[in-house]
């Protein structure tokens, strides 16, 4: 952005940066696209669990995370929203307060009684949950992971709708 900012300021067109912003943007918004149809475009009063707010893993920055546009999107569908990163909490909470959405205080809390869980950040920590605990807390044994991390036989095989992004 600052790059295509900085082009413009000096008379220069950056379609090719625009183009690429354009679809990173689109990007943030394809989760709530696969759940929106999932659930038949109803989402007024549905529980979603989000795993991973952090623009990336390993950090706390929240510049342009997906996790905003799609926080945003799933309010204005009526949902109520839990969630857990493992570093960007705090900065989490400075954007969002609670009332907002709720944060858990792990990957489990986050997603009882959840209709959807939606993997937004990749972090180590998510790679290997007990997926059998995961089912019976959740209400609806929905998965959307939009980071592609998960094995899609195996969360079949555990009971599991899984969807991915690109597969």
């Amino acid at each position: 952005k600052a790059l295509i900012k900085t082009a413009e300021q000096n008379g220069y067109t950056m379609r090719v940066l625009r183009a690429v912003e354009e679809v990173n943007e689109a990007q943030k918004s394809v989760l709530f696209d696969k759940l929106m149809k999932q659930f038949n475009g109803e989402l007024k009063g549905k529980t979603i669990a989000l795993w991973g707010l952090a623009f990336k893993p390993e950090t706390d920055d929240m510049r342009e995370a997906p996790s905003l546009v799609l926080i945003k999107k799933l309010k204005e569908a009526g949902c109520v929203i839990s969630a857990y990163d493992p570093v960007a909490m705090p900065e989490a909470q400075r954007r969002l307060p609670v009332g907002v959405i709720s944060y858990g205080k792990d990957i489990y809390e986050t997603v009882i009684d959840a209709d959807a869980l939606l993997l937004v950040t990749e972090w180590k920590e998510f790679r290997m949950p007990s997926w059998s605990v995961i089912k019976k807390l959740m209400s609806t044994p929905l998965i959307l992971d939009g980071r592609n991390i998960y094995d899609k036989t195996e969360l079949e095989e555990t009971g599991f709708i899984y969807h991915c992004i690109g597969r």
